[in-house]
């Protein structure tokens, strides 16, 4: 074959390919830019909702900062409470099948009583509940299980008492940031359940600063601040062994100049020697709002207990309750190991509500607490 000729097909070809590469280019080009624009339209007609926006504007904040993304607070109370259906419905469904017996007898009702004191409902509770529902069950005649659970539905929630305040302080007075002490015994998950709070706070769009006023136990400052690194949230801390009030001061000192919203402070909590315990809350509690003026005290002290002490946890409640105030009740660990009336108990004991139960180890498994969804759980 001649050469021109040759050569004239290899151009056709060349030319061919690179017209072929142009349209595609444009045709890709066009797809992106209708796609882009179908995004635009679907915000502006609806077919993405409010929520996700701002999901997807939070996810794009957290990336920027290098940190992850926490779970949204109510859409934790659908998974703890399916967790906590599994691991407590023994009590619910005991009393439920004691309670529909054609024949409720005096032993019957001992054994009411007896499922109700072992669930760590107290004895005081479980008097003023098996009475009520005594006089209920005689009134009714019932036998029917819908009506019998809607019956014993409600005179758990009474027990529980849902007209508690259970929101978080978590709101500062005069622009000053909200000043929120945790405390407990060490061993409780006091450090971690404080991370994860931050984790609450953040994902409420809470800017939170820690204090890490744990300064006995050599792990606690770095424990804390690693929580607070995954969320983005920065922790004040001292060297091992510096006095915790000063760690305190410093926390609220600096998240009054940066316009903080919260300043979240984790304390030590050796039982060791009761006395010296008492000293020292009491101190951190006066020292660390010093910075916010005359007047102005801790907005929120929560304590922090694990579930499956029972009884030895409640006299750890008492212990901290003579230190230091407290506002709210923190539940970590109530598993399957746990006993679903200690929530009931300790309210009773301390005058003070459940404000954030805890049923796992995982990062976003913390969520504020409610009456009837947590009986609900019980019974379902």
């Amino acid at each position: 074959m001649d050469q021109p000729i040759i050569l004239l097909i290899v151009a056709a070809i060349v030319f061919a390919l690179v017209v072929g590469v142009g349209i595609s280019l444009r045709v890709n080009a066009r797809k992106k830019g209708l796609d882009d624009r179908r995004g635009i339209d679907a915000e502006v007609t609806g077919e993405l909702s409010i929520d996700d926006v701002a999901e997807a504007v939070e996810k794009d904040k957290a990336e920027a900062r290098g940190s992850e993304v926490p779970t949204e607070p109510a859409s934790r109370l659908v998974r703890l409470r399916e967790r906590l259906a599994k691991s407590n419905s023994g009590l619910g469904r005991g009393l439920l099948n004691l309670l529909s017996r054609d024949n409720l007898d005096e032993s019957a009702w001992e054994e009411i009583e007896d499922t109700l004191i072992l669930a760590d409902v107290g004895v005081e509770p479980t008097t003023e509940l098996v009475d009520r529902l005594r006089e209920r069950v005689k009134v009714l005649g019932t036998r029917d299980p819908e009506e019998v659970r809607g019956l014993l539905r409600e005179e758990l929630i009474k027990l529980v008492d849902p007209t508690m305040d259970r929101s978080l302080a978590d709101t500062g007075k005069n622009g000053d940031p909200s000043v929120i002490l945790v405390v407990g015994v060490n061993g409780a998950g006091k450090t971690t359940t404080v991370g994860k709070i931050a984790r609450v706070l953040v994902a409420e769009d809470k800017s939170v600063l820690l204090g890490a006023a744990d300064t006995f136990r050599a792990a606690a400052a770095e424990q804390l601040a690693t929580w607070g690194e995954r969320v983005g949230v920065e922790t004040v801390r001292k060297e091992e062994g510096a006095d915790p009030a000063s760690v305190a001061y410093s926390a609220v000192e600096k998240g009054q100049a940066d316009g903080s919203d919260v300043v979240l402070i984790d304390t030590a909590g050796r039982l060791q020697n009761k006395r010296g315990l008492m000293d020292e809350l009491g101190k951190v509690k006066r020292v660390a709002t010093r910075p916010l003026g005359e007047g102005h005290d801790i907005d929120e002290v929560l304590l922090v207990l694990d579930a499956t002490t029972g009884q030895n946890g409640m006299q750890q409640a008492k212990v901290f309750a003579e230190a230091v105030d407290i506002t709210g009740i923190v539940l970590t660990k109530l598993d399957g190991t746990a006993k679903g009336g200690i929530v009931v108990a300790v309210q009773r004991e301390l005058g003070v509500p459940v404000k954030l139960i805890g049923l796992g180890e995982g990062a976003d498994d913390l969520a504020p607490f409610t009456a009837e969804g947590f009986v609900d759980a019980l019974l379902d």
